[in-house]
């Protein structure tokens, strides 16, 4: 019995060793585990590979975690063209890898009072859209927007005609320069489009003079020389907005129409409340790509990405822009769609009927 009783305490003994070892072990290795797993640094070399000289020119990476990268892409209608250009330029942000990625309005051709028409649009649009990997942020537009009947889709499918929203810092509005009431369309608007985007397809030459024939009518002068006006409603949510975000870093605006061009007074009034904060402006609506510096803020009209060039120049380019926000302000860049390829290499069908080996489309594919 006494034998028995040694025996047991011995091995009560020996399990409250062990006990106290894996527990130590325990205590050891956790102690321990946040020294030893270390962070591996984002830049290294091997030093008794490369000494005193280096072969490149600085270690100052632009890494910056408070930098951050968003697109910009203009306009798609007002007779869009029948390249497939704004899917291009779908595909290529994806190449890219923005943040986000913001338009500028005109998304639909519009134009239409049929309301199972208008939603078949913005499906079509939408689809081309929810390819990004990343979101995308609409503005309206003239096109998307054009009759009662199309406000009230918008709202049933995006809601808010203008709102704001703060990413790191940077203040982004969209307003609604479509908001006030505006010159009715002229009669026929839906057809004439229509006919313009077929000819893009059956005869280029006459869809070209087709476009600088409606571009000389004087409803359509009138329309685009008449002051865009921001009515009080939206005003004052402008003059909220920008109270209540007063220590932002940097404001971006962004709306169809650029009513910098020919101001109205509420335009005015929307500048004054700028004035002693950095900000930068986008629009889109001429199909030109155009850079005005107004009192040393920078005012952008977009070019197109896929819509009809409205008239000749250097600013008739399909493009995307490039933000590049920074501690200084924004870097700004220009890219043509048809500037970026893929992985594969340069991709022929850019830049005519020709598929990837360089082989001609039979016309009847060509825009399948």
């Amino acid at each position: 019995m006494k034998e028995r009783a040694e025996h047991l305490f011995k091995l009560h003994a020996l399990l409250m060793i062990f006990g106290l070892a894996l527990l130590t072990g325990c205590d050891q290795s956790s102690s321990t585990t946040p020294a030893a797993i270390q962070e591996a640094p984002a830049f290294s070399y091997d030093q008794a590979e490369v000494q005193s000289s280096k072969p490149w020119t600085s270690e100052n990476f632009k890494n910056n975690p408070d930098n951050f990268q968003f697109a910009i892409v203009g306009d798609r209608t007002g007779g869009a063209n029948v390249q497939g250009t704004f899917t291009l330029a779908m595909n290529q942000l994806n190449l890219l890898q923005p943040e986000f990625v913001i338009n500028v309005g005109d998304i639909i051709e519009g134009y239409s009072r049929d309301k199972e028409e208008l939603n078949a649009q913005w499906e079509e649009a939408e689809a081309m859209v929810t390819k990004l990997e990343m979101p995308f942020f609409f503005v309206r537009g003239n096109h998307d927007v054009s009759y009662p009947e199309a406000r009230e889709v918008w709202r049933d499918r995006h809601g808010p005609s203008y709102y704001h929203f703060v990413y790191r810092d940077v203040l982004f509005m969209a307003l609604d320069s479509e908001d006030a009431p505006r010159l009715d369309p002229p009669p026929g608007m839906e057809e004439q489009i229509k006919l313009y985007n077929r000819l893009q397809t059956e005869d280029p030459q006459k869809a070209k003079e087709m476009l600088a024939e409606f571009m000389k009518d004087e409803s359509i002068v009138a329309g685009l020389s008449k002051p865009v006006e921001f009515p009080e409603e939206q005003f004052n949510w402008i003059k909220k907005t920008l109270e209540e975000n007063d220590d932002v870093r940097w404001t971006f605006l962004f709306m169809h129409e650029p009513s910098w061009e020919n101001p109205s007074d509420s335009f005015k009034a929307i500048q004054a409340l700028l004035k002693d904060r950095p900000f930068t402006w986008f629009a889109g609506h001429l199909h030109y790509y155009d850079y005005d510096n107004i009192d040393g803020r920078e005012y952008i009209t977009m070019g197109p990405a896929g819509a009809s060039w409205h008239h000749d120049g250097p600013g008739n380019v399909d493009h995307i822009t490039w933000i590049t926000m920074t501690d200084a302000g924004p870097q700004i860049g220009n890219i043509a769609l048809k500037g970026i390829f893929d992985r594969k290499g340069l991709d022929p069908s850019l830049f005519g009927a020709y598929d990837r080996k360089g082989a001609v489309i039979p016309e009847e594919q060509q825009n399948k």
